[in-house]
């Protein structure tokens, strides 16, 4: 994140107005809501924890066992199993 003068970026009336409740010190302005983006779409890890899933329930459905899997993703069996019923799920509510 860059640090970005109030002078440049405000204009003067809402600087003022700014200076009312802080002064020389850093502040964070947040984005709106519909700016702010999700958990790991910046960095790619929720596109990477999709692909992993979806390798976890094709593997399943191949016949690889609860165990099988625990071993290969280093998951517990019972985070397999909520990885395969959720995405399970998602593939019928695509289907419907």
């Amino acid at each position: 994140m860059e640090y970005k003068n109030g002078k440049e970026v405000f204009p003067p009336s809402l600087l003022k107005e700014v200076q009312k409740h802080i002064q020389g010190e850093l502040i964070y302005i947040p984005k709106k809501n519909n700016q702010r983006a999700g958990w790991g779409e910046m960095n790619g890890s929720r596109q990477l924890l999709a692909q992993r899933n979806q390798e976890i329930y094709q593997l399943y459905k191949d016949g690889w066992s609860f165990e099988e899997l625990e071993q290969k993703f280093n998951l517990s069996i019972e985070s397999i199993r909520k990885i395969i019923y959720k995405t399970r799920g998602l593939l019928n509510k695509s289907k419907s």
